[in-house]
């Protein structure tokens, strides 16, 4: 989706950005983490073009981004910011529209666009839509900020530490509203922090840096088992990597009650169940609770208007393991299947609970996590 060829960023004599190389997936949430003056910022906006390379490319969907015009590539990135950056004289209608306006949208689809990005990050068109800056919290302002990124539908959202000004629990419940954000749109998120905590939280892929060069680029599980750097270790504090994982099994960390349905469920009903859980996924079981296999919301989403139950659309080869396999080979089948999800069953093929990433570090977070 995005891909930094040797790119080098120089500013007089002085290399901020030492030659990296990068590839961020599509419809993932990377994280770029380091320490100040580490280059992440300078890193995030050479992909909009706010800071051009001194050399190297810079691809998107395989188009080198200096081939095209910056003003039209920035209309289609969505932009966050630490300090939010809405306008004051404008309400929060004409903040979330104004890329919509500026691309030439009708009156009525930006209206409509603009009502259902509010609903979508928790407030009410009719309270909120007319509303001005300074008549919001912080954290409102800030999900106002995220609507306006969402505005024209970007495949990109670029976030430069965007909750970090926030009280504690204002930036917990945003960082939950964007992972859950996420689970729905499917975007490609690029994630400015200082945080590892927030980090770990919310990336699918971390990419620490430091002095201008990316010293580790690893899932969360790969950077907590396997930290490839002396500094990457002190960076994410001995104390929070994984202490001896193998000798805990999957059954000491798994979901024990995961979303599940028959394979004669229809798609509506299917819906519904992952919409009660908040879930984007469901795992299929017969009579006897065994593992059939799974179906994803997109699955659904793809297959509404042509197919009726679960049974003609569910995935049949899922990749499980047993409750007493050890939590070190669990990780390494899911970095290695590149899956953020694993059921557990038993030897008879009966589902006695699931494992994904998120609820992983949630777990381990609990009992082997503390604040270096």
């Amino acid at each position: 989706m995005i891909r930094f060829e040797g790119v080098i960023k120089r500013y007089g004599d002085t290399e901020v950005i030492k030659g990296i190389d990068l590839e961020i997936q599509k419809a993932e949430i990377t994280i770029l983490i380091g320490p100040s003056g580490c280059g992440k910022t300078t890193t995030l906006k050479m992909i909009n073009r706010l800071i051009e390379p001194t050399d190297g490319r810079i691809f998107i969907d395989g188009r080198d981004i200096a081939q095209l015009d910056p003003i039209e590539l920035r209309r289609n990135i969505g932009y966050v910011i630490q300090q939010i950056g809405l306008f004051p004289h404008m309400t929060v209608a004409e903040n979330i529209g104004l890329v919509p306006f500026l691309k030439k949208w009708p009156k009525e689809r930006i209206t409509e666009r603009v009502e259902e990005l509010l609903e979508l990050v928790g407030m009410s068109p009719r309270e909120f839509m007319n509303r001005y800056p300074s008549e919001l919290s912080g954290g409102q302002q800030q999900r106002v900020g995220v609507a306006r990124a969402l505005a024209s539908d970007p495949e990109i959202i670029l976030m430069d530490e965007p909750f970090s000004a926030l009280d504690p629990i204002t930036r917990e419940q945003l960082q939950e509203e964007l992972f859950n954000l996420q689970q729905g749109l499917h975007k490609t998120i690029v994630f400015v922090t200082h945080d590892i905590d927030e980090a770990l939280k919310l990336g699918d892929r971390i990419c620490i840096m430091k002095d201008g060069h990316v010293l580790q680029f690893d899932a969360p599980e790969v950077l907590l088992k396997n930290p490839a750097h002396g500094f990457v270790e002190e960076f994410i504090g001995k104390k929070r990597l994984l202490r001896a994982p193998e000798l805990m099994k999957a059954e000491d960390v798994m979901i024990k009650d995961p979303v599940k349905a028959h394979p004669r469920r229809t798609l509506a009903q299917a819906v519904e169940i992952m919409k009660s859980r908040g879930v984007d996924s469901v795992l299929i079981v017969d009579e006897q609770n065994k593992l059939l296999g799974i179906a994803t919301a997109r699955d659904i989403s793809e297959s509404f208007d042509r197919k009726k139950r679960l049974e003609e659309i569910y995935a049949k080869n899922v990749i499980s393991v047993r409750p007493d396999e050890t939590l070190s080979n669990v990780m390494k089948i899911m970095a290695e299947e590149n899956i953020g999800y694993v059921p557990v069953t038993k030897d008879n093929g009966e589902l006695v609970g699931l494992i994904t990433r998120s609820s992983l570090i949630n777990v381990l977070g609990k009992r082997y996590f503390q604040k270096a």
